[in-house]
């Protein structure tokens, strides 16, 4: 597939339909997205911004930012269809979702640690909290 890329479409502000966002979501083993669609499709309407990129018409790739616009905004959900990965597309999802939240000093992004993301992060600014040295910064979260 990567071969033959076909021409990429950005969009922001676009609702992809439950069936496709499935398959994405599927696509890269997020199940507890997929096992409640719904909870997934809430989330989205919820999301400040939401930028979809596709190939042919095929959603293959979707970043979404939580802010509240002036001292806080929380990079989710980043994530490209396996057969698109490592095309630049989730760099530039990353920008053009990040793009309204430019005077926005805190940036926070949560994640797995699975192969190559911290370095993909890191590429983009991110830091490890881990990483900062004189207690600085901390990390807290809490899973229901």
């Amino acid at each position: 597939m990567k071969e033959d890329v076909p021409a990429l479409a950005y969009d922001s502000g676009a609702t992809p339909d439950l069936a496709e966002l499935l398959e994405l979501y599927g696509s890269v083993g997020w199940s507890a997205y997929t096992k409640e669609p719904q909870t997934l499709v809430a989330a989205l309407r919820g999301s400040t911004t939401v930028v979809l990129a596709r190939a042919a018409g095929r959603l293959v790739g979707l970043a979404r930012v939580i802010s509240d616009g002036a001292t806080i905004c929380y990079l989710q959900d980043v994530l490209i269809h396996p057969d698109y990965q490592r095309l630049g597309i989730g760099r530039e999802l990353v920008a053009r979702a990040l793009q309204p939240y430019r005077q926005v000093r805190q940036k926070v992004l949560l994640t797995d640690d699975g192969p190559g993301q911290k370095s993909f992060y890191e590429a983009l600014g991110y830091r490890d909290t881990g990483d900062f040295r004189g207690g600085t910064v901390r990390t807290f979260v809490r899973f229901d």
